[in-house]
C-alpha cells in the first residue's frame, strides 16, 4: 500500500463537558465505527476480559461505549474472547465468565452480553482456510467470532513476554484462535531452564497446564519436556528469578507470524474496526493474575479500520513516552546497562528476547494493512 492510513487519536485530557467516555465516542465514530452497515448485524467485540487479580484491563465503561453506538444503528452486539491454554479462570467457558463479571463485565453495566466464542471447552471452533501463509493452512477460530457479521476489536495496549506488545493484531490472532488454535501458534516456542537461576520455588509447575515441568531429584531443579510443553510462555510470566527462557532460535519470530496469519482468517472478507487503549502500559499480558506498574506514561485512545497502521502507531507513541521511574523496563535499562535508553524501543528493552516488528511486518505480507500511517487528533 502506498497511501497513508489514518489512525485517529484522543489524548485522556478531560474536561466538566467532555469526559473520557465522550471523547471514545467521538473518536470512534470520527475514524469511521459510524460508517459500517450494522443493521441487524451480529457484532463481535473482540476483548480481553482479564485475569481476575490483573486490574490493568480495560474497565467495561469503555465497551458500552461501543456497545451503545452499534445498537443505535440496529447492531447486535455482544463482547466475545475465546479460552486459555495455561491454568487460571479462563479456561473454560463457566469459569471464564465467573471472571468477566467479577471483573465488571455484565450486561448491567456493558449492555450487552458475553460470548465465549469457542465454547464450554475450548473446542467449538472453526477451521477457516488461510492463503499466503507461512505456517498456517486453516485457523482454528473460535464459532461465535467467525459467525459474526463484523468484527471489532478493542485493545488494552501492553507489553508482552513473548511477542514484545500485545495490540490488536496480537488481541484478534492469538485471542481469536481457540485453544487448539492456541496451540499451534505456540508450539515453535519453547522455554528453557536455566538451572543455575532456579531456586525450586515449584511457581512454574503450578501454572503449568500440560504436566511439562519436573524436577530433579538431585538438585531439586526443574527441568521442561519439550515433548510436552506448548510454548504458552506462562512459566516464564510466573518465575521471579528469571530462571525460565526461551532459547535464540526465532521462536518468538514464528509466534509473531503465526498471529499475524491467525488474525488474517479472523478478520479476512468482513467489515472491521479496531480501537487500541494505550494506558496502563503494563510490562506483561493481562492474561497474567497480576499487572505491574506501567513502564511509560499513559499516552491515550487510538483508533482505525488498519489494525497493522493502529499497531504501529500505538508502538510509536509509547517510544516518545516518558519511561517511569521504578518500573521493570527501568530495572531493565539498569540490569542491562543500556545505552541512551530514551532512544531504544520499549518493548525490545523491557523483553530483550522480542521483536515487535515481525508481526506487523508479515500483516503488510499478507496484504492485512499499512505501516504508514497519518494522525488525526480528535
Amino acid at each position: 500500500m502506498n497511501e497513508k492510513s489514518k489512525v485517529f487519536f484522543t489524548t485522556l485530557r478531560t474536561t466538566g463537558s467532555n469526559n473520557i467516555l465522550q471523547k471514545l465516542q467521538k473518536l470512534v465514530l470520527a475514524a469511521g465505527l459510524g460508517d459500517i452497515d450494522l443493521d441487524n448485524k451480529f457484532a463481535a467485540i473482540k476483548i480481553h476480559l482479564g485475569e481476575p487479580g490483573n486490574l490493568a484491563y480495560l474497565r467495561p465503561n469503555f465497551s458500552k461505549v461501543i456497545v451503545d453506538i452499534v445498537k443505535s444503528q440496529g447492531g447486535k452486539p455482544f463482547l466475545t474472547d475465546c479460552n486459555t491454554l495455561y491454568v487460571g479462570r479462563r479456561k473454560d467457558a463457566l469459569e471464564h465468565m465467573d471472571a468477566a463479571y467479577e471483573n465488571g463485565y455484565n450486561p448491567f453495566v456493558t449492555g450487552c452480553h458475553v460470548i465465549i466464542a469457542d465454547g464450554l471447552k475450548g473446542t467449538d471452533d472453526l477451521e477457516v482456510p488461510l492463503e499466503g501463509g507461512d505456517y498456517v493452512t486453516k485457523a482454528k477460530i473460535g464459532r461465535a467470532i467467525m459467525d459474526a457479521d463484523v468484527f471489532i476489536s478493542m485493545t488494552h495496549f501492553k507489553g508482552h513476554e513473548a511477542t514484545g506488545f500485545g495490540g490488536t493484531l496480537k488481541n484478534i490472532g492469538m485471542g481469536s484462535g481457540s485453544r487448539r488454535g492456541k496451540v499451534e501458534m505456540h508450539s515453535a516456542s519453547k522455554p528453557f531452564i536455566k538451572a543455575e537461576k532456579c531456586r525450586s520455588c515449584k511457581m512454574c509447575s503450578k501454572i503449568c497446564a500440560f504436566s511439562a515441568i519436573s524436577y530433579n531429584d538431585d538438585d531439586g531443579k526443574a527441568s521442561i519436556d519439550h515433548n510436552k510443553c506448548v510454548g504458552c510462555g506462562r512459566c516464564m510470566g510466573i518465575c521471579s528469578f528469571d530462571a525460565i527462557a526461551v532459547p535464540f532460535d526465532q521462536s518468538n519470530d514464528i509466534l509473531n507470524k503465526k498471529i499475524a496469519e491467525y488474525a488474517k482468517a479472523t478478520i479476512n472478507g468482513r467489515p472491521q474496526f479496531h480501537v487500541s487503549f494505550v494506558i496502563d502500559v503494563s510490562p506483561y499480558c493481562d492474561c497474567h493474575v497480576e499487572n505491574d506498574m506501567p513502564i511509560i506514561q499513559d499516552v491515550g485512545i487510538f483508533a482505525s479500520c488498519d489494525p497493522v497502521a493502529l499497531d504501529v502507531a500505538c508502538a510509536e507513541a509509547c517510544n516518545k513516552a516518558p519511561i517511569i521511574k521504578g518500573s521493570y523496563l527501568e530495572d531493565q535499562i539498569e540490569h542491562n546497562h543500556v545505552q541512551d535508553p530514551e532512544d531504544k524501543d520499549r518493548f525490545t528493552v523491557t523483553h530483550p528476547d522480542t521483536n515487535w516488528e515481525v508481526c506487523v511486518s508479515h500483516a503488510v505480507k499478507l496484504g492485512m494493512g499499512n505501516k504508514e500511517y497519518e494522525i488525526i487528533e480528535v
